[in-house]
């Protein structure tokens, strides 16, 4: 006991006081006793820090929280000094108060009482002005795992997310888990607080709420589309955990939003510098035109910005961006991962383990990535057996006919290693490279029946194992080595081994039928004492021995059945009982008996040696479904790659453009002057304060854009250079810039009036590829102003290209209005031109293009505008562009019929540029004749009242020629034809266009909440539906929204529930709102419910829906 209480004191000198408290001893022991106060049963534990705590100096009280933090910081209890903790909560010492909360974050969900009992000290401290006061109460808050502060929390959180400080956005972020996760029922108030956290711009931010997302709604990806490009810029900001939860999100999106870059009938043409240089119509050999893969720019700038995240110091960030890269780059593209993480290798075992896995898992579809690096994966004598194993896998799969002779030579000498089982797994890979490379079977094979005299049982068994398997693919040619093994049966003494020698002896016995016979007797003598493995295989011998040589084994075959009659193991009791019946006849044995021989000695087929790891890429690498080759809980499934890509346009930025006055006076100097006043403003820090204050007030905003615009030109000095080069229109419009504002400003007041009457002009931004690479400051390539004169120089024409797309409706309204509405809120914003030079093509890669004649902004300017509120400016449904486009044309006029002229027709689903009431119709027009055909046109229609956009007459159309034109028809909601006479100069065609019930709609972007109060609106009569059993094909979220989308021209609303899927549009020329469910009930199972105040037009769609859902 001495010595112990020496030991004690000792350790208490070494540890300081700290110590002393941690081993509940007074820091000045005032007996002999001291040493054994840890059995005293009248000692107070931690008496002193309760002491210092309660005092009145916060000196004492910041030394006891100290000491305290210490304790929970080694490990130990300090759960009973809560009362005395939590007194100082209210404490006015900010270095305390923050301790107190680090404290109450760790002991908060145990001591939940006491806990409750400050919660209006910490309702009062998320008011504090220090803004870790405020993080750490918010943190305490959520800690509390009480059900009845569930609306507190609700409450704390929504104001966290809208605080100034970035760290406090990001712990209300975390607490969003917490609240999660006690009341699932917060799910709906949560996913708006994400999505509001999703517009952050803070890079603290970024990586907590995607966080979020994952837990709270991860199927939710509608929430990530206007956010994705600000995600992916700001990926080489955040810190290393949030850009590891932001790629593994962005891999999951990306699936699911773009195509397959490995198309394999495609031609990977990313840059597509052959529309500039060479003709479109170049042939492969066999005359088929190759087809060409147009990568999204979207998918381009996620894997341009991920790349220099593979030169992190962070493991797990390499690893995040290298199963990216595996799963979403092009095959061609996927190697520049491989050198990032061989350097991995140098880490510690746990790390070695786990990108070993996800290099085995690569190096079975692609050896040819990690070939280079084949001596990386050479076993050292300190590593560890699994990571041996990984290593001598990646080496088996790395074989081929040009290095097996170097992994053969290296695997000689892993088979005399002291590890068992990495010596067996060896001899495993030794069979796997004679399996896969016919070369060196032979010389495989040789060598394993030399490893049968090895003196370690574990190799042996293990080379007998394998033996047996390779020698099932070439039997004929290897009877000496089936003999060979027959003679060293007696010493082996491994069950596996014994098992496979008397298997291979059975299956090869008319190949060695001298041997056979009496490997049986050997057997017959020592059946009693064999394992039960053993035991099978003497039966099936003796079976098989007596359907070939039954003369010299009958009696034999009798003895052994007999013993195996009476075996203890049922397993062997009923083979022996199954197999007596089957060879041996009698009076009882059935038809069975005539078919023995083909039963047993039928032709086996040989077993293929697989990597373990092949079927392992099902899970996505470097995830713990990976790692443990099971579906772990929580794992997200990545989903195939659509056939069809999804609209792009919903990762545009809607950017709310100001509707120009028509002023053809002003000429050039007029629009240079308004996109020189824009421009300052855009970029403004004073106009964003100002544009957030017109959001509350509502007030007019003339004197502050026009004080911003000043201070903008104050503060924007280092631009100055580039403006003195321009032409000299750009300082006349700079000039003029004050006037343009006045004259703007002064019917502000008049047309917010209006602001339900016309709703402000959109502009959609897409940047390209080559956008992506411009930096988050918002510079962006500025026109040259030579250019800008140009494009302005049609000063009373139809405007600028923005303006182009409403064509002749804005000239009508433009002519009625003398001053048309101009919105206060977004006269920061217009459109920026950027040049794009031949010599940048490498970057370049045009899409197909939704909109007519789109400008192209940043994506961080993308990432400035994310931010901004457009609820009180655009309506929550919105007209979108088509998520499917129908390729199949209708006959209009057969080449018989039109003596030569032949027409076809089918629907772009895409807004009319004629009329919004109007069908847009394309007419393709082929002369099939010998001589051309004059003056094609429209002539009569009916029925009367018929509305019809009529296209241009065509002068003249040449023999083997085509044109496609454009028409214009109102079918007032009915798919009713459209009959009209097709003319040419000498003849008239009556033609008719019948549009399906589909094509009359226009797709509209709708939240899940509007849907389902618009749904409200429409019950009863309005209401259609039914119930079907669909095809197999048909029962997840693609197909059927594919197949929704085939029939009729609907967008997709986002769902919070996996079996329920909705699709939204309006019909063109009422605009009446249509409203498609499709619940899946059960397997196979669906009921379909349209809404639309459309009668007639609701069932019609229902059967069409009903019969595209039950095809397959």
């Amino acid at each position: 006991m001495l010595s112990m209480s020496t030991n004690n004191l000792s350790y208490n000198d070494q540890g300081g006081s700290d110590s002393a408290v941690e081993v509940g001893q007074e820091t000045t022991p005032t007996s002999s006793n001291a040493g054994f106060g840890l059995f005293s049963t009248n000692f107070k534990k931690n008496d002193d820090l309760k002491e210092m705590l309660e005092s009145n100096k916060d000196s004492l009280k910041l030394d006891a929280m100290k000491r305290i933090i210490a304790l929970i910081a080694k490990g130990k209890n300090a759960s009973e000094l809560f009362p005395a903790v939590v007194k100082n909560v209210a404490s006015k010492n900010i270095e305390l108060k923050k301790l107190v909360y680090v404290y109450l974050v760790r002991y908060a969900e145990e001591q939940q009482d006491l806990a409750l009992l400050s919660i209006s000290t910490f309702q009062r401290a998320l008011k504090d002005p220090n803004q870790l006061i405020r993080a750490s109460a918010l943190r305490v808050l959520s800690s509390i795992r009480v059900p009845i502060i569930v609306p507190i929390m609700m409450l704390a959180i929504k104001e966290a997310a809208s605080d100034m400080s970035p760290y406090v956005r990001k712990t209300s972020a975390h607490a969003i888990q917490k609240l999660y996760s006690l009341d699932p029922d917060q799910k709906e108030h949560l996913i708006e607080v994400i999505d509001k956290l999703l517009k952050d711009k803070s890079t603290l931010v970024a990586g907590s709420v995607v966080m979020a997302f994952e837990e709270v709604c991860p199927d939710r990806i509608d929430l990530i589309h206007k956010n994705y490009r600000k995600l992916c810029n700001l990926l080489v900001d955040v810190e290393e955990w949030g850009q590891v939860v932001i790629i593994t999100m962005l891999t999951r999106y990306a699936r699911t939003q773009f195509t397959s870059p490995w198309k394999e009938d495609g031609q990977f043409d990313e840059n597509s510098e052959t529309a500039f240089y060479e003709s479109d119509e170049k042939k492969t050999k066999n005359g088929d035109e190759k087809k060409s893969y147009m990568m999204d720019p979207d998918h381009r700038l996620l894997l341009r910005n991920t790349k220099p995240l593979l030169q992190s110091r962070n493991t797990a960030v390499v690893v995040s961006v290298a199963q990216l890269y595996w799963h979403l780059a092009p095959k061609h593209e996927v190697g520049v991962i491989t050198k990032s993480l061989v350097r991995l290798l140098r880490s510690h075992r746990e790390v070695q383990y786990i990108v070993l896995q996800n290099i085995a898992t690569m190096s079975i579809q692609r050896k040819g990535m990690f070939e280079p690096y084949m001596k990386s994966f050479y076993v050292r004598s300190t590593d560890a057996t699994h990571i041996k194993s990984l290593k001598l896998e990646i080496l088996t799969s790395l074989a081929n006919e040009a290095n097996i002779s170097t992994i053969l030579r290296e695997f000689q000498t892993y088979v005399k290693s002291q590890d068992k089982q990495f010596a067996a797994g060896t001899i495993q890979a030794i069979g796997r490279c004679a399996t896969n490379i016919s070369e060196v079977t032979d010389t495989c094979l040789q060598g394993l029946v030399l490893l049968l005299s090895n003196r370690d049982e574990t190799v042996v068994a293990e080379s007998v194992v394998v033996i047996k398997k390779l020698l099932q693919t070439q039997p004929t040619q290897h009877s000496d080595i089936i003999k060979h093994m027959a003679k060293l049966f007696d010493n082996i003494a491994v069950p596996m081994a014994r098992a496979s020698i008397l298997w291979l002896m059975g299956e090869y016995c008319e190949r060695v039928p001298q041997i056979a016979p009496d490997v049986l007797r050997k057997m017959a003598k020592s059946f009693t004492s064999e394992e039960d493995i053993v035991k099978l295989q003497t039966v099936n011998l003796a079976a098989k021995l007596y359907l070939t040589n039954s003369k010299q084994t009958k009696l034999l075959t009798q003895y052994i059945l007999n013993l195996g009659k009476y075996d203890q193991n049922y397993d062997i009791r009923d083979r022996t009982r199954f197999i007596r019946q089957l060879i041996v006849p009698n009076e009882k044995s059935g038809a069975l008996g005539k078919y023995a021989r083909r039963i047993l000695l039928a032709p086996k087929p040989a077993p293929v040696l697989e990597s373990t790891y092949k079927d392992r890429d099902r899970y996505q690498l470097g995830t713990l479904s990976h790692t443990i080759n099971t579906k772990a809980s929580g794992y997200l499934e990545l989903s195939d790659w659509p056939a069809v890509a999804p609209d792009q346009s919903v990762r545009n930025v809607e950017v709310i453009e100001p509707v120009k006055e028509w002023a053809p006076s002003l000429g050039k100097t007029g629009k240079s002057k308004l996109s020189k006043s824009s421009d300052d403003k855009f970029y403004s820090d004073s106009g964003e304060e100002e544009e957030e204050k017109d959001k509350g007030s509502g007030s007019s905003s003339s004197d502050d854009s026009s004080s911003s615009s000043s201070s903008e030109e104050s503060s924007s000095e280092a631009e100055s250079d580039e403006e003195k080069s321009s032409s000299p229109s750009s300082e006349e419009s700079d000039k003029s810039s004050s006037q343009s504002e006045k004259s703007s400003s002064e019917s502000d007041s008049e047309q917010k009036k209006k602001t339900t009457k016309k709703p402000p002009q959109k502009k959609t931004v897409k940047p390209t590829a080559k956008d992506s690479d411009s930096d988050e400051n918002g510079n962006v390539a500025k026109e040259a102003s030579s250019s800008s004169a140009e494009e302005t120089s049609s000063g009373s024409d139809s405007g600028s290209d923005a303006d182009s797309h409403s064509g002749t409706e804005r000239k009508k309204k433009t002519k009625s209005k003398a001053k048309p509405k101009v919105e206060v809120k977004s006269t920061k914003v217009v459109s920026l031109l950027k040049e794009v030079s031949l010599l940048d093509l490498d970057d370049f890669n045009p899409t197909p293009v939704t909109r007519p004649k789109m400008s192209v902004l940043s994506p961080s300017l993308l990432g400035d505008l994310e931010g901004l509120s457009l609820s009180n400016i655009s309506s929550t449904i919105q007209v979108s562009g088509p998520a499917f486009v129908p390729e199949k044309r209708h006959d209009l006029l057969h080449r018989m019929a039109g003596k030569g002229l032949s027409a076809h027709y089918q629907f772009p689903r895409q807004p009319c540029l004629y009329q919004p009431t109007m069908v847009s119709v394309q007419i393709s027009l082929t002369n099939t004749s010998d001589h051309p055909l004059e003056q094609i046109h429209i002539g009569d229609r009916s029925p009367t009242g018929l509305h019809m956009h009529c296209f241009n007459t065509i002068e003249c159309l040449l023999p083997d020629a085509s044109v496609t034109v454009s028409l214009g028809v109102d079918f007032n909601d009915s798919t009713q034809a459209a009959n009209f006479q097709l003319c040419t100069k000498e003849d008239q065609f009556s033609v008719s266009i019948q549009p399906a019930v589909g094509e009359l709609f226009l797709p509209v972007t709708m939240t899940e909440q509007d849907f389902r109060k618009e749904q409200g609106k429409l019950l009863g009569m309005n209401e259609s539906s039914a119930t079907i059993t669909m095809a197999a094909e048909n029962t997840t979220s693609q197909p059927i929204s594919r197949q929704v989308a085939t029939v009729a021209n609907l967008g997709v609303v986002p769902s919070g529930q996996d079996n329920i899927h909705r699709f939204a549009g309006k019909t063109a020329s009422s605009g009446a709102v249509v409203l498609v469910t499709v619940e899946l009930r059960g397997e196979s199972t669906a009921l379909i419910t349209i809404n639309t105040e459309k009668s007639v037009m609701g069932p019609m769609l229902l059967r069409d829906l009903k019969w595209a859902l039950a095809q397959a």
